[in-house]
């Protein structure tokens, strides 16, 4: 559906960022990550009280790939 822009100033896009204006088909940016965290890290809020006695994170990732994005397109 087409539609009137008016000024658009871009600063910056990311490495995998996709910056879009106007009628699209598909948008698909490609990348993968993970990530790996202790028991706590991605708490947030007000007035957090965590107590981890004994915590570890075990990062052994014996799969290797766990979702590939070779034939994603």
């Amino acid at each position: 559906m087409p539609a009137l822009v008016g000024v658009v100033q871009i600063i910056t896009i990311a490495e995998s960022g996709i910056f879009n204006i106007g009628d699209v088909y598909k948008i698909q940016p490609i990348s993968q990550s993970k990530t790996f965290a202790g028991s706590g890290s991605f708490v947030t809020g007000d007035n957090v009280k965590i107590e981890n006695q004994y915590s570890s994170t075990n990062t052994y990732d014996q799969d290797g790939v766990d979702m590939p994005i070779a034939f994603t397109l």
